[in-house]
């Protein structure tokens, strides 16, 4: 059996959730087993991951799992899985997957993988998945030979799809550690989509020349309905917030879009954003890197070609 951890924020299932449980349900078709999910605190209409594959969710709504500990949530994992008989146990890429996973392979002695972007198969007795190394340049596949196996999905590696209906939700019954953290505050970026969700990105780095330059850049987004970024330089002066740094040092993307606004395209930038499917690069220097990456390049002045491409989105829009 297939667990799914679908973590959710104040109640609320983001798109990594749903592509969590999709994946699950596609790994248990390959290996032929069945996915079950695992929700921990208050959620709302946690019935609604059976829509994306799972058969069953498990809910477990107790005071001691409302902030996330991962000492807590190893505990509450670990006793979730061998309760219910789960071999394999699938995590999302994000913060908490990082947090859990290296946890969750030694209490289980299980074998881990991080940042998987394939549909596992079974290889003899192993089960082999696949996942980018060296920043996007090269992939490996590995044989997990254990007993139990632990797995997190790379973001926006699966689009999810429906492919059922509403699942019953059981509340399960473990116990649940004292946390030895104190959380006083939770400071999260509300009202737009995390990077690492987003399918339209466009992002703008020091040929924007100052931050107040930077509406026109906002004014594109809204209009592709993509969220922004900025390259490492912006966010080290203070122009743009860090939470919007992509790049190596920053959070890595993988976009179905990424418009590159006046961004010479470093190499430690590169890194976190090779992985986009379709890249597009603005910048009036012809011989800027960014270009022997990019699918489509514009060599022009970005206060000229950023508002005229704005202008021709709005109109493709109107028609």
């Amino acid at each position: 059996m297939i667990l799914v951890f679908a973590e959710h924020q104040k109640g609320q299932f983001k798109k990594a959730a749903f592509e969590t449980v999709f994946y699950g349900h596609k790994a248990a078709e390959a290996l032929g087993t069945e996915c079950v999910a695992l929700v921990l605190g208050d959620a709302e209409n946690p019935e609604e991951l059976g829509k994306y594959g799972a058969g069953k969710i498990y809910h477990i709504n107790d005071p001691g799992v409302a902030q996330i500990d991962s000492q807590v949530y190893t505990s509450v994992i670990t006793q979730a899985a061998e309760k219910i008989g789960a071999k394999t146990i699938i995590l999302t890429h994000n913060s908490t997957g990082k947090a859990l996973i290296g946890r969750l392979a030694a209490r289980l002695d299980a074998a881990s993988v991080s940042g998987v972007n394939s549909i596992p198969e079974k290889s003899g007795d192993a089960v082999k998945v696949r996942k980018p190394v060296f920043s996007g340049k090269a992939f490996a596949d590995y044989e997990l030979k254990s007993d139990h196996q632990v797995i997190s999905l790379m973001g926006n590696s699966f689009q999810p799809a429906e492919v059922g209906s509403p699942a019953e939700v059981e509340v399960l019954d473990v116990d649940v550690p004292d946390s030895r953290l104190t959380i006083k505050d939770v400071d999260r970026v509300e009202g737009e989509v995390p990077l690492p969700e987003a399918e339209l990105v466009v992002s703008a780095g020091r040929g924007m020349k100052a931050p107040d330059n930077w509406g026109i850049i906002e004014e594109l987004a809204d209009e592709l309905g993509a969220t922004t970024a900025c390259s490492r330089p912006v966010s080290d002066v203070g122009w743009r917030p860090h939470h919007e740094h992509v790049g190596q040092t920053g959070i890595a993307i993988r976009p179905n879009l990424y418009i590159a606004v006046g961004i010479s395209g470093a190499i430690q930038h590169l890194a976190g954003v090779n992985n986009s499917k379709t890249i597009v690069v603005i910048n009036k220097d012809p011989e800027a890197p960014f270009f022997k990456a990019a699918d489509y390049g514009v060599v022009g002045d970005l206060f000229d070609v950023v508002p005229r491409l704005t202008e021709a989105v709005k109109n493709f829009k109107g028609e």
